[in-house]
């Protein structure tokens, strides 16, 4: 039976915070395959947008001759992988395709107990529209992420759109930030008691945004292959900043299309945010009070420290793609623990939405 007016009990709330952080973790996931996809050229294997019937995969010897005859007339396969053969195709088809069937399994996952959720009356109103709204993204970025991909079909493309690419990454972010913000508000629905100092919040803030244009900076560098360039650390090809930084016109595309600006740009964002973090985990070991805040600050301490690190390994080794995978879910979890330590220290007066 519904519950009367809403009132909701502890159980309630553990229930729908555990489906969304399960979903959560689907999505984070989904993000990694999405950037091992690329990395091993699989993206470009599916030519066909089924979202019904491409839940199953080629079941004769004709269907994945079929399928392997569209993959010849696109351009990655005659400037990438001319003569790899069938078992060639099926490697990488079977990566893309894991990765599609991913994505609807969290669909499924996200809106049947959903239904449930909203049918027994263990969510509020608004609670529904929010969800409801985030079940509506979600089908939106399947539609996205096969824009993406036409994007590779084009004459001379061996890969996607650098720009699709980072519409379809900051989706799926946007996305997850809103379902674990959502997940944390079930958990802890009112604002820690113990206040939290207006500098500390701030140097959240900026940290937050720091750590989500890196991330962004991060996309444009997978999106041109930028990190297969200027192999070396600190210095890019003996320099601070590199020669060419601004050699398009007008200058601003530097920004999304230089390998050499879009290399330097991520650097140097993700030095930003690791002075940030360090700087705000000083600042709020010495001042805060609440168990939840130091928790978090030191998970977020230890995670930038470790994601830096990683970057440096994965340039310096020519993107591996076991490091770059690696890479590719630390800075989720970065963003993660950064959004838990937001949530910890808003302020007591917080207009962020109630569940």
């Amino acid at each position: 039976m519904p519950h009367a007016d809403f009132v909701r009990s502890t159980q309630d709330r553990w229930l729908v915070a555990g489906w969304l952080f399960t979903t959560a973790a689907m999505i984070l996931v989904m993000i990694v395959l999405g950037g091992v996809t690329r990395l091993t050229g699989s993206g470009l294997s599916i030519m066909e947008w089924a979202p019904l019937m491409g839940v199953f995969p080629p079941m004769s010897d004709e269907e994945w001759q079929r399928l392997f005859v569209i993959y010849q007339k696109i351009p990655q396969y005659d400037l990438v992988n001319r003569g790899f053969g069938i078992a060639g195709f099926k490697s990488i088809f079977w990566l893309e395709w894991t990765h599609r069937l991913w994505g609807r399994l969290i669909g499924l996952a996200f809106a049947g107990p959903l239904v449930w959720f909203w049918a027994t009356g263990r969510i509020t109103r608004s609670l529904r529209l929010r969800l409801a709204g985030l079940l509506v993204l979600g089908g939106l970025q399947g539609g996205i992420g096969w824009f993406m991909v036409a994007s590779g079909f084009l004459p001379d493309s061996t890969s996607v759109s650098a720009y699709r690419l980072v519409i379809h990454l900051s989706l799926a972010l946007i996305i997850y930030v809103a379902i674990l913000w959502t997940g944390l508000s079930e958990l802890y629905p009112e604002p820690d008691p113990v206040a939290v100092p207006g500098t500390l919040r701030r140097l959240v803030w900026l940290s937050v945004g720091l750590a989500g244009l890196t991330i962004i900076a991060g996309g444009f560098v997978a999106g041109l292959h930028a990190g297969l360039d200027y192999n070396t650390f600190p210095l890019m090809d003996g320099q601070v900043i590199p020669r060419g930084y601004a050699a398009l016109q007008p200058v601003v595309r530097n920004l999304t299309e230089n390998i050499a600006a879009v290399q330097f740009d991520h650097r140097l964002l993700a030095t930003m945010t690791l002075l940030s973090v360090t700087a705000t985990v000083l600042a709020g070991l010495r001042q805060e009070r609440s168990v939840r805040v130091r928790r978090a600050l030191t998970v977020a301490g230890l995670l930038v420290a470790g994601q830096y690190a990683l970057g440096v390994a994965t340039l310096l080794w020519v993107v591996p793609a076991g490091l770059a995978a690696m890479h590719q879910a630390g800075a989720v979890l970065l963003l993660t623990a950064h959004i838990m330590l937001l949530h910890a220290t808003r302020p007591l007066s917080s207009l962020m939405p109630k569940s």
